[in-house]
């Protein structure tokens, strides 16, 4: 098995918290070594303590073996830092049709970041209101939309 077929495996499976996006759209997958039958995996995660970091190492192992790897280890790396600038274009139309509107590309200016003003995924508009930093995960945080009414939930920009 090369590289580009385990590339390919790890682009089918998907984001435990976010199934319709995967780990490499994700940006959570950082790089492939293969040395003879051994395959490394190495996954930041994005935020140190994510609560689905054993789902996505399970998830990683099972899919490689079940397409014929015989040694897979998946190794975590926290530096650099995930950050949301990873998550891939495709992934970003993907999360907003879901309905998550997507984080804004920042390149690492706080200041964009604390201005965001969340654009609704559904109607489109930036007449948003932030109701609470924590939304059903680390990563998003709830707003509700004053056009069409709709609460949604946003990627944080991290």
């Amino acid at each position: 098995m090369d590289k580009a077929q385990i590339w390919q495996i790890l682009q089918t499976i998907s984001d435990p918290e976010i199934p319709v996006v995967s780990l490499v759209e994700m940006g959570i997958v950082r790089e492939v070594e293969v040395e003879g039958e051994a395959v490394t995996v190495t996954i930041t995660p994005t935020f140190a303590g994510c609560p689905a970091m054993r789902v996505m190492q399970e998830d990683i192992v099972r899919s490689l073996k079940g397409q014929g790897a015989t040694q897979v280890q998946v190794k975590t790396q926290i530096a650099p830092a995930w950050t949301s600038d990873w998550i891939s274009e495709e992934a970003r139309l993907k999360l907003k049709a879901f309905g998550l509107a997507p984080p804004l590309k920042h390149d690492g200016d706080l200041n964009i970041i604390l201005l965001d003003i969340a654009r609704c995924p559904r109607c489109n508009s930036r007449n948003t209101r932030l109701q609470n930093n924590f939304g059903s995960t680390l990563c998003r945080s709830i707003y509700t939309c004053n056009n069409c009414k709709e609460p949604f939930e946003q990627f944080k920009a991290i």
